[in-house]
């Protein structure tokens, strides 16, 4: 039995490499790529190792992208549970372009996804035995072609029923459905924040009082809103708190949202506090955008700055 389980309907096989410069209409000459499992709920699970923490990964997995996803995740140690897949896994692609440091990102869409790949997911958390319910199931990343918007409203509804806590970093449809009784934690940024107040911009000045908003509509319990450079807000029943990270020589922003939520999921598991849960899931956040490309957050970098949070309250 695991305390945590990741599910990720929408993985990727990330690549990335390095070129001298981009430019159009002519052959560029690539470094060797590296492959990397990538996805939210993935990269979750991925992070959680890293950290020292333990999960287990449920996903969809197709063709032979689908395979070394699998082959990667094993070759990292982190647990995993693949639903196979008619349609290829997608592949992603990462251009570092070395003379001006300039990212550049081509995220693929998502395979077709049919409906007996998908309730798999579902049917295997609704009849799992009492006893190996997990306490923390993380739902993360988008959604493919082929799955309702309602999939994590659909998770929601079986937290409440088996009694598990899920956590959901989401967006659009996906999130505005998924708000509501049977959801513990919510991590929007701020536009996401926005949305699901029903508005198109918030102010820093409102951002508080439509957090609560929130919360007292029972859309989730706790809500962790990401302020990238800023930290976080942490906003509960007990009230409104800033969480705000020291200033770190920044290299790459990818990979730093999941895991900020590697890192809160992890001490929710170990019982602390929800302050104290925020803070070492900034910590996360921050020493990922530490490191270069798509790589996560790493242990020590997390527990320097975690230090560093818990002097500077």
């Amino acid at each position: 039995m695991h305390k945590i389980i990741t599910i990720t309907l929408n993985p990727a096989l990330d690549k990335s490499t390095t070129v001298s410069h981009v430019l159009p209409e002519k052959k560029l000459r690539c470094d060797i790529p590296v492959y990397e499992p990538g996805g939210g709920g993935i990269n979750v699970s991925r992070a959680i190792k890293k950290l020292g923490g333990e999960s287990c990964a449920w996903f969809l997995a197709g063709g032979p992208a689908g395979e070394m996803l699998s082959s990667l995740l094993k070759e990292e140690g982190v647990s995993a549970w693949a639903v196979k897949t008619k349609e290829w896994t997608r592949e992603n692609l990462m251009v570092m372009e070395t003379t001006t440091g300039n990212q550049f990102r081509f995220g693929m869409p998502g395979p077709e996804t049919y409906e007996d790949e998908w309730t798999q997911c579902l049917n295997k958390l609704e009849q799992m035995p009492q006893q190996d319910v997990p306490e923390f199931v993380v739902a993360s990343g988008s959604l493919p072609p082929g799955v309702p918007d309602d999939f994590y409203l659909r998770l929601a509804e079986i937290a409440h029923q088996k009694g598990f806590k899920l956590v959901v970093d989401t967006s659009g449809e996906a999130l505005m459905k998924a708000a509501g009784e049977g959801v513990y934690l919510l991590k929007p940024n701020l536009a996401e924040l926005a949305a699901l107040a029903g508005k198109e911009h918030i102010s820093a000045m409102e951002q508080e009082e439509i957090a609560q908003q929130i919360l007292s509509e029972g859309k989730c319990k706790v809500l962790v809103v990401s302020l990238g450079p800023r930290g976080a807000m942490l906003a509960s029943k007990e009230g409104i708190t800033y969480i705000v990270p020291p200033t770190v020589p920044p290299k790459s922003a990818v990979g730093a949202g999941d895991s900020m939520v590697a890192g809160m999921v992890m001490s929710l598991a170990k019982g602390c506090s929800l302050d104290e849960v925020v803070r070492y899931g900034v910590a996360a956040g921050t020493a990922a955008t530490m490191t270069a490309g798509s790589e996560l957050c790493r242990k020590e970098d997390t527990e320097t700055i975690y230090k560093w949070l818990q002097e500077h309250k």
